[in-house]
């Protein structure tokens, strides 16, 4: 490779994949298949770093010192290779002008082609490729895609003035509308804006555009939902254009080197014959599926069918292409490894592994955890029969049903509102990924798989159907007709992204079975990862679910949630008692049902272990509001007398059962009788909220004092460590535990000082868009600040106790990049919600696969 010829622009030539952060996603990989494949298969270019946008972002748009200069030299080297000339009237080079950041943003950002175009050249276009209707079709999507790009014209402005076109010629295609038709547009659409005619500054102003785009709304609301850093910023590349638009033996289209929705090892995706890029994407013509182009061309078919497999095994990942037909010759624009729901996830790893292509680490590195949460999304129950209105791709697997929704920003309120929502529409845009992440599902009715909605919804998780063609839209009028159907925002529909089926009943949703390829991707993680995972369970059911997922026990079973709904009254008998007599009466009525539960719970999991923390919230839960009792009652009184101005820092946790020893004599007496009656119980008392080691000493006297009344012995007294205090005295409370357990939720309230409550709805988003924080603390560990803590608490604790267990049962349980964090800390196990526990499995092990690589220790993995 040679070196760079300067600091803000780099030849393709000169580019690969390592520098990927330098040059994007895109230009690294354009740069590193031109190496792979050949200059004669991938048009010449160059590209504008992310430097070089991050320094133009930072001066407030002026032009970082030496752009202009080294863009002019690329454009030099370009027209060199090319043998055309920016500009030329009678030859002219044409060029594209595309986004690129680091991590792809589908949609995103933004893009212009043709860029060159002007009068004169399109005279040139005509005689050159001796196709006077393509030239004018150029021109007349170069006018439209630079007037919306880079001036601002709304796109409906456009695309309103072509649909009158075409009805007043009585055609329903855009391929349908002649020389005349598309020269009366590209004038109109001229008129829409100042149209500047000089190719350099259409390029300098193009250039602009896409590093402007980088801060758009709908850029940054995509950063936000996928943890994007905006410091990255985008870079630009300007590439020859080469011509899906030409005629009959032209087209473009998208390639997946294997199903995109299964993983199965068939390639497939969409193409449109006389069509360029953007009508593929854009999901305003509804494409031909890729199999047809063995028919329409064989040999550019067979060709495209060598790459895909050429560059699967160079990337050692399922490709994303982007290729263009011209005239029958095969350019391959763009590839990248493919966003793709969770089964075709995992279905890639488990066939790469036995066809050679990866290893099992490898493998298991290609997945993104955090997507697995799509393989434990409901589907339509099977055994119901139910009515299909319509039919269109299935574009993004699972089943949703919910309200109509028709834009993104009702799907937004909705989501606010708590409402469950599907978003519909004719086709989506970028502005609409707001709307997809609040959104249960979304319903197009144009567009195919490789669709804007299609890949946004993919790489989100949520089922999506598009290219419903009976579906219409009618966005002013609130309306969406099916067929003989006429629904209205507001009405419920439902759809399942695995089949593409829409239907109007209440089809039951059921929760889907792991797959085979699923299972063995999770064996795999577990024969890998060093870090346990169990699962937060208060309830039988929650207990068996954890275990069928894989949970190796329970980290987290809260007590508290046993005396609510029903049993509520008998609590608050508890504690508003007159006397102790009648106070350990409401107690006495307490202790079986309690006894009970646990029984249930220890039988669920088979001799796993079960933590069980004892009674935690403050006592105000479980009272009325004094304004529903008699003024001047005693209970109201009472009620009064509890009430706290703080009660989350007030009389909770271990200060409970200090102030009433009684309930936690009554919570273990019942936890030690049903471990006595089953069989293999191993169970983990855990004292909440502890922040002085005398508070810990005091309860592990009373829980041995009441252990010892019972014949089961297998046990472990502990604490949750969910004060800053406690993970400074650490080593002192490690005397009386015989294990932690990080409270990771409070930990990071009382270390940061933010209700959660409060910061999420009122804070957060201010403190994200002037970069005090880039996501929220509560859903990844703030490991800085929190993250030290539980690793100063940990060693801490090791340090008095070598043996002493530790454990996480917070939300950060369940998040991979925390879990990455936490495998790095020491911690023995983390406990998380039981439809995490696949997650956690999954990403416990590559946390484990980077730290073996990091300390020099990886091997096969196979």
């Amino acid at each position: 490779m040679g070196e760079p010829r300067g600091h803000w622009v780099l030849d393709f030539a000169d580019g690969s994949r390592e520098l990927r952060s330098l040059l994007g996603g895109k230009g690294a990989n354009v740069a590193e298949m031109t190496r792979v494949l050949g200059a004669d298969r991938v048009p010449a270019g160059f590209t504008i770093t992310t430097e070089a946008c991050i320094a133009y972002l930072s001066s407030d748009g002026a032009s970082p010192d030496g752009l202009e200069e080294q863009v002019g030299d690329a454009l030099r080297r370009l027209e060199s290779l090319a043998g055309r000339r920016l500009g030329d009237a009678e030859d002219p080079l044409l060029v594209s002008v595309r986004s690129g950041a680091r991590e792809s943003m589908p949609g995103m950002l933004d893009t212009v082609l043709n860029l060159g175009l002007n009068d004169e050249t399109v005279l040139g276009l005509a005689r050159r490729s001796g196709n006077e209707r393509f030239a004018w079709d150029s021109y007349r999507r170069f006018v439209q895609m630079y007037g919306n790009v880079v001036v601002g014209v709304p796109g409906d402005r456009f695309e309103e003035a072509i649909s009158a076109s075409k009805a007043l010629r009585g055609v329903s295609l855009d391929t349908e509308l002649d020389t005349e038709a598309l020269q009366g547009l590209t004038r109109d659409f001229q008129g829409f804006y100042e149209f500047p005619s000089d190719p350099r500054e259409q390029l300098a102003r193009a250039i602009r555009a896409v590093f402007d785009s980088w801060n758009g709304e709908r850029a940054v609301a995509y950063r936000r939902i996928n943890r994007i850093p905006d410091e990255w910023g985008t870079a630009v590349n300007v590439q020859q254009m080469v011509f899906g638009n030409l005629g009959e033996s032209s087209g473009s289209g998208v390639a997946f080197s294997r199903d995109e929705l299964t993983g199965a090892p068939e390639p497939s995706g969409d193409f449109l014959a006389n069509a360029q890029g953007e009508d593929v994407v854009s999901g305003v013509r509804t494409p031909r599926d890729l199999g047809e182009l063995r028919t329409w061309l064989p040999e550019v078919h067979e060709q495209l069918m060598e790459i895909l497999r050429t560059l699967e095994r160079h990337y050692g990942d399922m490709q994303d292409t982007e290729f263009t037909v011209q005239d029958g010759r095969l350019y391959m624009l763009q590839t990248r490894n493919a966003k793709r729901p969770a089964q075709a996830a995992v279905r890639f790893a488990v066939d790469a592994v036995s066809e050679g292509l990866l290893d099992r680490k490898a493998a298991i590195s290609t997945i993104d955890p955090a997507g697995l949460d799509a393989l434990l999304h409901p589907t339509f129950d099977p055994n119901v029969d139910y009515e299909v209105v319509a039919v269109g791709v299935a574009a993004s697997p699972g089943a949703a049903k919910g309200e109509i929704v028709l834009t993104a920003g009702e799907a937004v309120r909705a989501a606010q509102e708590g409402r469950e929502v599907i978003l519909v529409r004719s086709f989506t845009e970028a502005d609409d990924v707001a709307g997809f992440h609040a959104a249960r599902g979304i319903l197009t009715s144009e567009g195919g798989k490789a669709s804007h909605a299609a890949l946004v919804a993919r790489g989100m998780g949520r089922p999506a159907v598009t290219g419903a063609g009976s579906v219409e839209v009618d966005v002013a009028a609130g309306e969406v007709r099916i067929g003989e159907h006429l629904l209205h925002a507001g009405d419920r529909i439902a759809i399942d992204g695995s089949l593409g089926r829409i239907t109007l009943d209440d089809v039951p949703l059921v929760e889907p079975r792991m797959s085979e390829h699923f299972q063995t991707v999770l064996e795999w993680c577990d024969e890998l990862r060093t870090l346990g995972v169990r699962a937060n369970a208060d309830t039988p059911a929650d207990a068996v679910k954890a275990i069928e997922l894989g949970a190796e026990g329970i980290g987290l079973c809260r007590s508290e949630h046993m005396f609510l709904g029903e049993r509520q009254p008998l609590m608050a008998a508890v504690i508003m008692a007159e006397d102790e007599d009648a106070r350990t009466e409401a107690i006495e009525r307490l202790r079986p049902l309690q006894e009970s539960d646990y029984q249930e719970i220890l039988r669920a999991v088979d001799g796993r272990p079960v933590t069980v923390r004892l009674l935690d919230p403050p006592l105000h839960e479980f009272l009325p509001h004094p304004e529903d009792l008699p003024e001047g009652s005693f209970a109201r009184k009472r009620v009064e007398q509890l009430q706290e101005t703080n009660p989350m820092l007030g009389t909770r946790g271990v200060r409970l059962g200090i102030l009433f020893p009684q309930l936690y004599e009554m919570q273990v007496r019942a936890l030690f009788a049903a471990a006595a009656r089953t069989p293999g119980a191993r169970i983990e008392v855990m004292v909440p909220l502890v922040a002085y080691e005398r508070e810990l000493e005091l309860m592990r006297g009373l829980i041995e004092r009441v252990a010892g009344e019972h014949s089961h012995r297998d046990y472990l007294i502990g604490t949750m460590i969910e004060l800053p205090r406690a993970c400074f005295q650490a080593d002192r409370i490690a005397n009386d535990a015989d294990f932690f357990s990080f409270g990771t939720n409070d930990l990071t309230q009382t270390a940061l000082g933010f209700s959660r409550d409060d910061i999420e709805g009122r804070l957060l988003a201010r403190y994200i868009d002037v970069k005090i924080v880039d996501r929220s603390p509560f859903e990844t560990l703030d490991a800085p600040g929190v993250g030290q803590m539980v690793r100063m608490g940990a060693w801490l604790g090791r340090n008095t106790k070598p043996d002493l267990k530790l454990g996480v049962c917070g939300e950060h349980a369940g998040d991979p990049d925390s879990i990455d964090f936490l495998h790095n800390s020491g911690i023995d196990y983390v406990s998380c919600s039981p439809y995490r526990v696949p997650i956690a499995r999954v990403a416990a092990a590559q946390a484990a696969i980077r730290s073996s690589a990091a300390n020099g220790r990886d091997h096969d993995g196979s």
